[in-house]
C-alpha cells in the first residue's frame, strides 16, 4: 500500500514540474557561466530581458538557474505584468515554480491608481497580491498612505496597512494600526485605535472600527467612537460625522462634555449640527451641570442645546426632572441661560430643598457663571412651601406668599424671604423632649426664614404682623392646612435614576381636583371626629 500512494505522489510531483512553464531569455548581450562562482547558473549581461506567463523582467545583470527555474536580476531591474503594473528596482529574486518575486533596493511600483515605494517588497503573481515587510508608502490623486508594513491586492485595489498606519491629503491625516484603504475609491475601513484630524480646524476623530471615506470626508465609526472639537467633546457607540455639511448623530451610550461650560450631556440618540452650533439628545437624555462637591443631574424627553459658548441656551422639553443630592425638582419644561446663569422652571414647577417642597406659578434660579454654584431663587406668583413635622407626619409646617426669593450658600439654601400676603404656621416643638407644645399662625407683609441644614432656625416678620399660638388641643381643625395645600412627595427625585422614571400622565385640571379631594378628606375627618365626640357624650 506504502509503494502504491509513494508511486501516485512521483506521478503527481512529475505532472506539477511539468506543468511549470520555464523562464524564457528574450535578450541579452552576452551570455556566459562560471561554475566554479556559480554553479548551476547562466551568467545574463547587458540588456537583459526574460519572460514568464505574461510577465518580463528587465535588468542590467542576471543569474538564471534553468534547473531550479530561479532568477537573481541585478541593477535596474524592471518587472511588468502586462498593462497593470510596473515594478522598479536595484536588485530581485524570481522563483518561477512559485511565481513570487522579491524586490529589494529603491523599490517602486506604478499601477493605473497608485504609486508604491518600499525597500523590500514580495510579489506574489498567482495571488497578485503585493507584501512589504518594512515601512512603505503609497501615493495615489487623493492621499498619501505610510505604514511599517502593508499588503496590497491588485485585483480589488486595496491596501491592508499595519503598524503606524499614516493616511494624508490636504485635509485630514488619519492614523491608525490597522486598516484597509481602497485605492480607487478612496475610502479607508479601520479595524484598531486609529484618530482622523482635520487640518483645517483641528477637530479629531477617534475610534477602533468604521470606515472614513477621504474624498467626501463623511465617517462611520461603530466602537469607541469620540469626536473632539475646540468646545465639546462627543463619545458614543456608533458615530456618523459629515464635515462638510458639519452634522453629526450618535446612537447609544452618548455623552457630550462641554469642555467651556462645564456640562455633560448624556443619553442614546443625538444629532449635532456645528454650523448652527446647536445639538439635541434624546432617549433617556440627561444633562450634568458639574459643580465643586456635587452635580446637577436634568432629564427630559428631549435637550435641546444651542449657541456659541458665550450665548449658549439649554431647553429640556416634557417630563422634566431635577436631582441634586440636596435640591430635587419637577416640570414641563427648563430653559437655562448658560451667560447669565437663569434657569427658569414652566408648567406645574415643584422643588424639594432638603425636607421642604416648594411649589409656585413660575420657579427660577440663578447659578454662578464662573463656579456653576446655586446663587438665588425666584418663586414667583402663589409661592408655597411645605415641610413635613419632623415627628408627627400629618403635621405640616407651611410658608405661603405672593412671592419668595432664596439665596443660597455652597448649594445650600440659606435664606428665605416670603414677600407679599406673607403667611406661616408652626408646629412648635420642645428641643429636648420633642413633644408638641405650641402651633403659631402668623399673617404679615414679609416674613424672612434662616436656614442651617435645610431647617429653618430663625424667622422675621416685617411690618406689623398679626397671629395668634394656640395650645395643640385648640388649633382649629380647618386651618391646618392653607389654600391650596397639595402634598407631592411621592413624585419627588430621591436618587439620581429617579429622574428616569416616567410619572403616570395627569390630566391639565389635575390639580385643582387633586386640591378638593384633599378638602373633601379633611371635612369628613372633621366630621368623623365630631361624631365620635358625640357619642362620647351620649354615654
Amino acid at each position: 500500500m506504502k509503494r502504491i500512494v509513494l508511486f501516485f505522489s512521483i506521478i503527481i510531483s512529475i505532472q506539477v514540474s511539468s506543468q511549470t512553464k520555464k523562464i524564457k531569455i528574450l535578450s541579452s548581450e552576452i551570455t556566459t557561466a562560471d561554475q566554479k562562482k556559480f554553479p548551476g547558473a547562466t551568467i545574463l549581461i547587458g540588456n537583459v530581458k526574460v519572460a514568464h506567463e505574461g510577465a518580463t523582467l528587465d535588468c542590467k545583470r542576471a543569474l538564471l538557474y534553468r534547473n531550479k527555474n530561479t532568477f537573481k536580476a541585478i541593477g535596474e531591474v524592471v518587472i511588468e505584468q502586462g498593462d497593470s503594473i510596473i515594478q522598479y528596482s536595484d536588485f530581485a529574486n524570481y522563483d518561477a515554480n512559485t511565481k513570487i518575486a522579491k524586490s529589494w533596493g529603491n523599490v517602486e511600483v506604478n499601477d493605473k491608481e497608485m504609486k508604491l515605494s518600499t525597500d523590500t517588497l514580495y510579489f506574489d503573481r498567482t495571488k497578485q497580491i503585493l507584501f512589504y515587510p518594512t515601512k512603505g508608502k503609497i501615493k495615489d490623486t487623493k492621499n498619501t498612505l505610510t505604514s511599517n508594513k502593508g499588503t496590497y491586492y491588485l485585483e480589488d485595489k486595496k491596501f491592508t496597512a499595519k503598524t503606524k498606519v499614516t493616511v494624508v491629503n490636504p485635509e485630514n491625516r488619519l492614523d491608525s494600526d490597522h486598516l484597509d484603504y481602497y485605492t480607487n475609491s478612496k475610502l479607508a475601513y479601520i479595524y484598531g485605535p486609529s484618530t482622523v484630524y482635520n487640518l483645517k480646524d483641528s477637530t479629531k476623530i477617534y475610534a477602533e472600527r468604521g470606515f472614513f471615506d477621504t474624498n467626501t470626508d463623511i465617517s462611520y465609526f461603530v466602537k469607541n467612537a469620540k469626536l473632539f472639537s475646540k468646545e465639546k467633546t462627543i463619545e458614543a457607540d456608533s458615530l456618523y460625522y459629515d464635515k462638510p455639511k458639519g452634522f453629526a448623530s450618535a446612537t447609544n451610550n452618548i455623552t457630550v462634555i462641554d469642555t467651556i461650560q462645564k456640562m455633560v450631556v448624556k443619553g442614546n440618540y443625538a444629532e449635532i449640527f456645528e454650523l448652527q452650533d446647536s445639538l439635541f439628545i434624546i432617549k433617556k437624555p440627561v444633562a450634568i451641570s458639574i459643580m465643586e462637591k456635587d452635580s446637577l443631574y436634568m432629564h427630559g424627553d428631549t435637550i435641546l442645546v444651542t449657541g456659541k459658548p458665550e450665548n449658549r441656551i439649554v431647553r429640556t422639553y416634557h417630563n422634566v426632572k431635577i436631582y441634586k443630592s440636596n435640591l430635587q425638582g419637577k416640570c414641563d419644561s427648563i430653559h437655562t441661560n448658560q451667560t447669565t446663569g437663569l434657569t427658569r422652571m414652566f408648567r406645574a414647577p415643584i422643588l424639594w430643598s432638603g425636607k421642604s417642597q416648594i411649589t409656585g406659578d413660575s420657579i427660577q434660579f440663578l447659578s454662578d457663571k464662573e463656579t456653576n454654584k446655586l446663587d438665588s431663587l425666584y418663586v414667583l406668583k402663589n409661592a408655597f412651601i411645605i415641610q413635613k413635622d419632623s415627628i408627627d407626619p400629618n403635621n405640616f409646617n407651611q410658608i405661603k406668599g405672593r412671592n419668595i426669593y432664596g439665596k443660597f450658600e455652597d448649594n445650600d439654601l440659606r435664606v428665605m424671604l416670603v414677600k407679599g400676603n406673607a403667611e406661616s404656621l408652626y408646629y412648635n416643638r420642645n428641643d429636648e423632649t420633642q413633644e408638641l407644645e405650641t402651633i403659631t399662625k402668623e399673617i404679615a407683609s414679609d416674613i424672612e426664614f434662616l436656614l442651617e441644614d435645610n431647617e429653618i432656625v430663625q424667622t422675621k416678620y416685617f411690618k406689623k404682623s398679626e397671629g395668634k399660638t394656640y395650645p395643640p388641643s385648640e388649633f382649629p381643625e380647618d386651618q391646618r392646612k392653607f389654600k391650596g395645600f397639595i402634598w407631592r412627595e411621592d413624585e419627588q427625585p430621591k436618587t439620581m435614576e429617579d429622574i428616569f422614571i416616567k410619572d403616570q400622565k395627569v390630566a391639565p385640571a389635575q390639580s385643582k381636583k387633586l386640591e378638593v379631594v384633599e378638602k373633601a378628606k379633611a371635612r369628613l375627618e372633621k366630621e368623623n371626629k365630631r361624631r365620635i365626640q358625640i357619642e362620647k357624650e351620649e354615654e
